[in-house]
């Protein structure tokens, strides 16, 4: 999940970010490309299920979300595929945004633009959008309250190519456009603003009884996977591509669209999306070299030369994402210890992260230090959060313990001098209390495995004992929701999904959704009224030090366990494949591809 993408990745949570979760799996067919095509191999137990381009939350996952968007491109595009994160107008519906100088509303103009039935895209189809998303709200997947649609009071179409939207207050314009106005998707109104496969179309959408019953329409028609190749809804696309064909074993076959009038025409005929039911699948299908572009694990490393020796690049793909273990600061029986600085920062000081990352990750990882991403070079990053505040020595994580009323018995720290005072164990913390701390971590990833072995042998030097439990990640996302001490299901301590990394966020990293008071993807129920100031800040102030501020604060309060942040994956491409970057927000842009020789 995350707050602005709301979007799953194999593995961990996207953001503004984004969830990553492995599904079921498909075949691992793996014909031959030839130079007009190419062969993506999906991760593995991962089957696409979506194409409507509005998520809902049981289909959040950022390769649904690659898909959809090579269908419909979206108002604004943000990805990292040309190196650096920013507005990718090549492959966007909007051409400009003008923002009013009191930061209350923006002007958006459309480029000149068609559908693939000749038809032009409009304002009309943004409305279109807007009004399903506003009728709908708590049914799509981006929706946090207090954002959009909210904090949008009105949407005025000013002519075909220019429409107004006003805010409820003055915005930050850089996080308003990157991660408000990228999630709109101009849909095509003159197909789909309909109740039922032989109504005609109409403006049902401007009711909002309308807009429900066309919400069912289309969501009940994306449900059918086998009909996707079929069905005249999925055929009137803007994006470089259409639907060949969609299996419900999890092969995408995508056809590049030959009315496509954007900037970003596709080099590649045709793109093969393959499934595998293991790793192990994909692997063998790279060594036969009947995958173009694939993975191996950082653990694989060792074997780099195998793979550059048959034509391959081996290269780390890099994610603006941040990895961590929340606590859970309602739980009966450690939430009291973990509402206490001192005690998150003997834990975190107990954290190895740069041997995690040279050892357990192969180099592969970068430590992370607060709520911003930190693997790439960006303006976000508060010298706070870049000097690590809490860089690892399990002494003065004793220390910091045995000073505040903790003695070791046991093998164990031990509250034995319990109360508010600046020694003792702190409010709420009985006597007698033993630092013992449960996680439920993500499983199938030998990599984490080693991760939580490590963190828990560390831990034991200074005191702390931590007990590990894994499942699948979708039960570790089911078993530690948000809650309060009295629900039976508010019995977890810690959690982990990060395998791949925890929060892929938008362009712009807000900690709306993660670290304020009531946040939808905020576990553990962190709060800080200081923090929650300098939050609504960075996104309403024009001011560019305010997400440093907040970078700043976070890293110093530590609402959750730093990890280091891994590579989403290291991917193998085939020599000869080139003309993009990989996208730090974890998208593919098959569009993007072309063979050079």
């Amino acid at each position: 999940m995350s707050p602005a993408r709301t979007t799953l990745v194999a593995g961990a949570v996207v953001s503004a970010g984004t969830l990553l979760l492995a599904g079921c799996s498909g075949t691992n067919d793996t014909s031959s490309a030839s130079p007009d095509s190419i062969n993506y191999a999906l991760p593995a137990n991962f089957t696409p299920n979506w194409i409507l381009p509005i998520g809902t939350a049981a289909h959040l996952n950022t390769n649904n979300n690659s898909i959809a968007e090579s269908l419909w491109e979206p108002l604004v595009a943000y990805d990292g595929s040309t190196g650096k994160i920013a507005w990718n107008k090549a492959g966007s519906v909007a051409t400009g945004a003008d923002f009013a100088a009191d930061g209350k509303s923006v002007k958006v103009t459309l480029g000149k633009r068609s559908w693939s039935d000749g038809k032009p895209v409009t304002s009309r189809d943004v409305e279109f959008w807007f009004n399903l998303i506003k009728a709908n709200k708590a049914q799509w997947a981006s929706y946090n309250p207090g954002r959009a649609p909210d904090n949008w009071t009105s949407f005025k179409a000013v002519d075909d190519r220019h429409f107004t939207i006003a805010f409820d207050r003055a915005y930050n314009s850089q996080w308003m456009l990157a991660n408000q106005l990228s999630l709109v998707k101009p849909l095509p109104q003159h197909v789909w603003d309909k109740a039922a496969a032989s109504a005609q179309v109409s403006d049902a959408d401007r009711t909002a009884a309308g807009a429900k019953k066309v919400w069912t329409y289309l969501n009940t028609a994306a449900k059918n996977i086998s009909g996707y190749d079929s069905d005249p809804l999925w055929k009137t696309v803007s994006g470089p591509y259409t639907v060949k064909s969609f299996a419900t074993s999890g092969k995408v076959v995508l056809a590049a669209n030959k009315k496509y009038d954007g900037g970003e025409k596709p080099g590649i005929a045709t793109v093969n999306l393959l499934p595998f039911t293991t790793a192990d699948a994909e692997k063998n299908a790279l060594r036969s070299g009947s995958v173009d572009y694939g993975y191996i694990e950082a653990t694989d490393l060792d074997q780099k030369d195998r793979f550059t020796a048959q034509g391959y690049t081996v290269k780390p793909w890099s994610g603006w994402a941040i990895t961590y273990m929340p606590y859970n600061f309602n739980n009966p029986a450690m939430g009291a210890v973990f509402k206490q600085l001192y005690a998150r920062q003997a834990v975190q000081r107990s954290i190895d992260q740069s041997g995690l990352s040279k050892v357990i990750f192969n180099g592969t990882a970068v430590p992370g230090y607060g709520p911003v991403p930190q693997a790439q070079t960006s303006d976000f990053v508060s010298p706070e959060q870049k000097d690590n505040p809490y860089p690892f020595s399990t002494k003065a994580a004793r220390d910091l313990l045995t000073g505040h009323g903790w003695a070791e018995q046991g093998g164990v720290m031990v509250c034995t001098d319990p109360g508010t005072g600046a020694s003792q164990c702190g409010a709420g913390v009985a006597k007698g209390t033993k630092f013992e701390m449960g996680v439920l971590s993500q499983s199938g990833s030998t990599v984490t495995d080693n991760m939580m072995s490590a963190i828990q042998s560390s831990l034991e030097k200074t005191g702390i004992k931590f007990s590990i439990k894994t499942a699948p990640v979708n039960s570790v996302l089911s078993q530690t929701p948000q809650c309060t001490s009295g629900q039976p299901v508010c019995k977890w301590q810690l959690s982990f999904f990060g395998t791949a990394g925890s929060w892929y966020f938008s362009a712009f990293p807000t900690g709306d959704s993660l670290f304020q008071t009531g946040g939808g993807s905020n576990f553990g129920n962190y709060s800080n009224p200081d923090v929650d100031k300098l939050i609504t800040a960075s996104t309403t102030s024009t001011d560019p030090g305010a997400v440093r501020d907040y970078s700043a604060a976070v890293a110093k309060d530590l609402p959750v366990i730093w990890l280091p942040a891994p590579v989403y994956q290291v991917s193998v491409v085939k020599n000869g494949l080139g003309g993009f970057s990989q996208d730090s927000l974890a998208d593919f842009h098959p569009a993007q591809w072309k063979w050079t020789k």
